[in-house]
């Protein structure tokens, strides 16, 4: 399932199922057990099963990123809300105000 196609038309709890789904299959391709996540991510056994098994509609951010952290996949948030680039106007008058030369304190 293609979690773009449509995706405002689909309800939270039916991306954070899809969220789970994809989640565990990065567990197992890191090799790691739920037992072995829980210890390293200090999230519970349960919330683990229950967000890989699509019925933890409802899981904290917090613990989102614990997961993410636990299979090396941190850097991927960068990809969910990356930086707004500058604007042209703004950087217009960045590099117009950007000293031309340097100056010592008087």
């Amino acid at each position: 399932m293609d979690l773009n196609y449509g995706i405002y038309a689909r309800s939270n709890p039916d991306i954070i199922k899809e969220l789970g789904r994809r989640f565990k299959n990065y567990r197992l391709n890191s090799n790691i057990t739920q037992k072995e996540l829980s210890e390293q991510s200090g999230v519970s056994l349960i919330t683990i099963r229950q967000f890989e098994n699509g019925h933890s509609t409802n899981i904290t951010m917090a613990n989102f990123l614990a997961l993410l952290r636990s299979v090396k996949c941190l850097e991927n948030v960068n990809e969910l809300m990356p930086e707004i680039p500058i604007s042209g106007y703004v950087m217009e008058k960045i590099i117009k105000n950007k000293p031309k030369r340097a100056s010592h304190a008087k």
